[in-house]
């Protein structure tokens, strides 16, 4: 179906520039490569922001250390008492932790936060249960290392887009279960929660999932990630049971995202739950749109992202 007369006219061009793709194992890195070009890091130092590169060892469930790269954002002059570890997309299967460099450095600086960017390994040459072992234990590194960054355990944010929404999400499900490292609040922008979008049995509406991630290409991501692994929660969030004790909320979608609706699904749960829930759906855009430079709707999600995710820790 072509749904594109309701995508806003500023984001047609989104349309040819960032073409559904076609996946298959074999051409995986054609996908990861395709914006390589984006993955230069800006100037921190200019926006009054440190970034450093901090490795971290990555502990799994199942035994063993991994040695993970990921991007340190501190504002240089002030002290912050908050953190937000943010998740990169790609579907479980791609994206880099430089592409929200900009992103990352206006949240430090803009809200004077401590920000880690978590270079989690991929599927599926690592699935089910390694990304979110990775997030995990990059949250747990936040935790060991908050008296000396200087934040309070009880400021912990976590947040994502998409895939990294989904795991965002994740982690806030297993964190909770733990009960050994707080989180106070999860970020989450069109989450990937629920392997089931798309299927030929949950199809659901015909007007989104045109754009940029598909019915297919959602199903290509899930079954890289899950691997042979049982689709439950946390790894798949749509699956838990109990969404009780879960942290507030911000849930950010647009009308056109094959995400759209198991993202307000999701929402409603966690507000039937009694969490505190904030919903917000954009309309007239698809999925990946601010990827699309200059654009009003653009900037309205960096100034409602930023600005919620300010309030949220504020709150604390």
């Amino acid at each position: 179906m072509n749904t594109k007369h309701l995508l806003h006219p500023e984001l047609h061009p989104i349309a040819e520039a960032v073409p559904a793709f076609k996946f298959t194992r074999d051409n995986l890195d054609q996908f990861r490569n395709a914006r390589l070009s984006s993955a230069v890091l800006g100037d921190a130092e200019a926006s009054g922001v440190t970034r450093e590169e901090v490795v971290i060892n990555s502990t799994a469930a199942r035994g063993g250390t991994h040695k993970m790269s990921c991007l340190l954002y501190r504002p240089k002059n002030e002290s912050s008492n908050s953190a937000y570890l943010h998740i990169h997309g790609g579907g479980y299967v791609g994206g880099r932790k430089e592409y929200a460099d900009l992103m990352n450095t206006s949240i430090s600086r803009k809200l004077g936060i401590t920000v880690l960017a978590v270079g989690y390994r991929l599927a599926p040459e690592h699935p089910v249960p390694t990304p979110l072992d990775d997030c995990y234990s990059a949250l747990a590194w936040l935790h060991d290392q908050a008296e000396q960054l200087g934040i309070e355990s009880c400021r912990v944010a976590i947040g994502g887009e998409s895939a990294g929404g989904g795991l965002a999400a994740a982690l806030a499900i297993r964190a909770r279960d733990a009960g050994k490292y707080p989180v106070c609040h999860q970020h989450l922008t069109y989450p990937m929660l629920d392997h089931r979008t798309g299927t030929p049995e949950h199809f659901g509406d015909p007007l989104v999932g045109e754009f940029v991630w598909t019915r297919e290409s959602n199903q290509f991501g899930w079954s890289c990630y899950l691997g042979s692994h049982p689709a439950q929660a946390p790894y798949v969030p749509a699956m838990v049971a109990d969404m009780k004790g879960l942290p507030s909320a911000w849930i950010f979608t647009v009308s056109l995202d094959l995400f759209r609706d198991e993202n307000i699904a999701y929402a409603q749960r966690l507000l039937a739950a009694g969490v505190d829930t904030e919903l917000v759906v954009m309309p007239g855009a698809c999925h990946g749109f601010q990827l699309l430079p200059n654009t009003s709707l653009g900037k309205r999600y960096v100034e409602a992202h930023i600005e919620a995710l300010g309030r949220a820790l504020k709150s604390v």
